[in-house]
């Protein structure tokens, strides 16, 4: 039988602190914000989920979940509110409420907020197979809205060189609808 994983109180919000089941809202649990990439929570404590990885970004317009990048493991996402540009293969595509991306291994693709207002973008990834795999390929689409590194890499400390590494921070009331 799996045990239920204790909740650590921590100054940004709510953290598992070990292996097993819990259940947390999402304006409990700890967030982070990255310049230019939004504010974000990952569900995970000090270790990572073996499997998937699971996140709800709330994005400002221009601000992005990360750089254009390809993977040799499956990515999905679902827009929750507001309205994002997906830039998938080199090709723009525009997002609303609860439109859904499929993005199979090896998809080069990022999300960008856009509209007036927040966007709020569910993410689920597979784990476990992207060191290899990943990719930062140069894309002009993607340079257009910011999210292109200027040269092609495998390295993600190279590809977001040019950030401050995020910040802890506590939920904002009015991120989430």
């Amino acid at each position: 039988m799996t045990s239920e994983a204790p909740l650590r109180q921590t100054r940004f919000g709510l953290a598992p602190d070990g292996d097993g089941w819990f259940v947390v809202s999402a304006r409990e649990i700890r967030w982070r914000a990255w310049e230019r990439l939004g504010v974000y929570c990952d569900f995970e404590g000090k270790k990572r989920f073996k499997q998937l990885g699971f996140n709800i970004s709330v994005l400002q317009p221009g601000e992005s979940l990360g750089r254009y990048h390809r993977e040799n493991a499956q990515e999905d996402f679902l827009v929750v509110s507001g309205r994002c540009v997906v830039i998938v293969e080199d090709e723009e595509r525009e997002l609303r409420a609860w439109d859904f991306f499929h993005s199979p291994p090896g998809t080069a693709h990022m999300i960008v907020g856009a509209g007036d207002g927040p966007a709020v973008v569910v993410a689920v990834g597979a784990r476990g197979r992207r060191p290899k795999g990943l990719v930062y390929p140069v894309s002009e689409v993607a340079a257009r809205h910011g999210v292109s590194v200027a040269e092609e890499t495998n390295d993600p400390a190279e590809a977001y060189a040019d950030l401050a590494r995020p910040v802890r921070v506590t939920y904002q009331d009015g991120w989430l609808p």
